[in-house]
């Protein structure tokens, strides 16, 4: 098994967006890592398990808003926002594996020290299942 790809070997890095602060963690992690490597960046978001009524799926201000600064940032870039019913694992992995990305990037919501022995089925089939490496970010406190 190889070492996870550092900022500098980095050419694709897909980040699974939502408009939580799991999700801001994970896009400006992965905005600091497109921008540290001169990485193409693909924002995904997907409504919970395919619902696009769920308020997890980004209204197009918000998309419109990330693109913008991605492209005053000078960062090549593409949001993605799948309306074909599949989960948000599978819209990340997905992307992951058609982009050929080198670094996916996901949030973790906070859990219960019982929550805590599992995690979230989203992120657990991402970490399981991606084909590259990657980074798991808690939101900050």
């Amino acid at each position: 098994m190889s070492a996870a790809p550092g900022p500098a070997e980095l050419r694709t890095v897909v980040v699974g967006y939502l408009p939580t602060p799991e999700g801001a963690a994970a896009y400006e992690t992965a905005l600091a890592w497109a921008s540290a490597s001169g990485a193409r960046l693909v924002v995904v978001n997907t409504g919970r398990h395919g619902d696009n009524s769920h308020p997890d799926f980004a209204s197009p201000q918000d998309l419109d808003a990330i693109a913008a600064e991605l492209t005053a940032a000078g960062i090549e870039h593409e949001v993605l926002q799948p309306v074909d019913g599949r989960s948000a694992a599978e819209a990340v992995l997905g992307a992951a594996t058609s982009e050929r990305a080198d670094l996916a990037v996901i949030g973790l919501r906070r859990r219960s020290p019982v929550g805590k022995v599992i995690t979230g089925s989203t992120a657990q089939q991402v970490l399981l299942d991606a084909p590259c490496a990657v980074l798991a970010v808690k939101r900050p406190d």
